[in-house]
């Protein structure tokens, strides 16, 4: 990704509010073979800013007889349930 590329990205990110939602994810660019690199930076940066990334950086956690960690554990599906279906919006049927 050009300096460019990377300047427009973050400058057509912000923090999400729900007028802007589709928004964001209409900044990621659709998938194809050459920009994978370029799509993957964007969907990160999207999803940081709308603070839905926590599936992409922690492992789901597991529950335990002494600690259910039910609310983490809902806060994780959650935050993957969206992440997929944003980038499922960005990707080709083909793929």
């Amino acid at each position: 990704m050009s300096f460019i590329e990377f300047s427009f990205v973050l400058n057509s990110v912000s923090v999400a509010t729900a007028p802007n939602f589709s928004a964001q994810a209409n900044n990621i660019p659709m998938l194809s073979g050459t920009n994978f690199k370029f799509w993957k930076e964007t969907v990160e940066i999207v999803l940081g800013c709308m603070d839905l990334d926590l599936a992409l950086k922690v492992e789901r956690p597991s529950p335990t007889s002494d600690n259910p960690n039910e609310v983490k554990i809902e806060k994780w599906d959650r935050s993957n349930r969206i992440c997929m279906m944003i980038m499922k919006r960005s990707i080709p049927k083909a793929f």
